[in-house]
């Protein structure tokens, strides 16, 4: 109780959230880092992804080269790379060990997520756009898209927060971000660094739930209204159903 106590004093001291160390500054970093590999991460998995998904093939061997990036700890992929390609400094990227690292966490979903949800597109549906003259492009971009979108923004809203939470790996190399405080507190731990420790780990977690949260709000404002209609609809209970007493049934009429 007393080191929470700690940590809520911590967030609620200024002096913590100013300069260039300090909370702000950091979640700055933070978000940068990940967003950065994101991007990259989207732009690398949803175009092939969506074609092999529009052709339904090599659907499983991509899906099985995608996930040796879940086979591969990112720390692991940290140090390789920093002595495969040493502590190299690029513009935007920053490290580029912690850019590979994050962005081999975040494609996998993406590229699971994309392929499914263009696979299992009906089959009417596709047959119907085609009977109506569109080419294979725009039935993958006006038909296909749209109603794949839940599930692409489903893997891309996992592979965020998880690219989130393990950026606390680029203070291992001396870069910034929400993991500084969790290294410099275990650093200084004897004199009362637990509570960094646990301040960094508290902002880290709370900048999870708000990507989950803001990329929520994207995939609704994404997702076609037809099929969130649909799907408000199917959330309903059945009131017929629920209201059919036998009791309340009207008698049948004399022969």
């Amino acid at each position: 109780m007393g080191q929470l106590l700690d940590v809520l004093d911590w967030l609620r001291d200024a002096a913590n959230w100013r300069g260039s160390t300090g909370a702000g500054a950091r979640i700055i970093e933070h978000v940068e880092i990940s967003a950065v590999a994101m991007i990259a991460a989207v732009l690398i998995a949803v175009p092939p992804a969506l074609w092999l998904g529009h052709k339904r093939r090599f659907g499983l061997l991509a899906i099985n080269i995608s996930n040796v990036g879940r086979a591969l700890p990112s720390f692991a992929v940290l140090v390789l790379g920093t002595q495969l390609l040493g502590l190299l400094e690029k513009p935007v990227i920053g490290s580029v060990s912690v850019f590979v690292a994050l962005v081999a966490l975040a494609v996998p979903p993406i590229v699971t997520n994309t392929y499914v949800g263009m696979a299992e597109v009906s089959d009417d549906v596709r047959d119907a756009a085609r009977g109506m003259g569109l080419s294979e492009v725009q039935i993958l971009r006006r038909v296909e898209l749209p109603l794949a979108i839940p599930l692409i923004m489903a893997g891309v809203r996992t592979s965020a927060v998880q690219v989130v939470a393990t950026a606390t790996i680029a203070a291992q190399l001396g870069f910034g971000g929400l993991g500084r405080f969790i290294i410099d507190g275990y650093a200084v731990r004897a004199s009362g660094g637990y509570t960094d420790v646990l301040a960094g780990a508290v902002l880290v977690a709370a900048l999870a739930l708000v990507t989950e949260g803001l990329l929520g709000l994207v995939q609704r404002a994404l997702t076609p209204k037809g099929l969130r209609t649909s799907r408000r609809r199917s959330d309903l209970p059945d009131l017929d159903a629920a209201t059919d007493d036998p009791a309340t049934r009207p008698l049948p009429a004399a022969a």
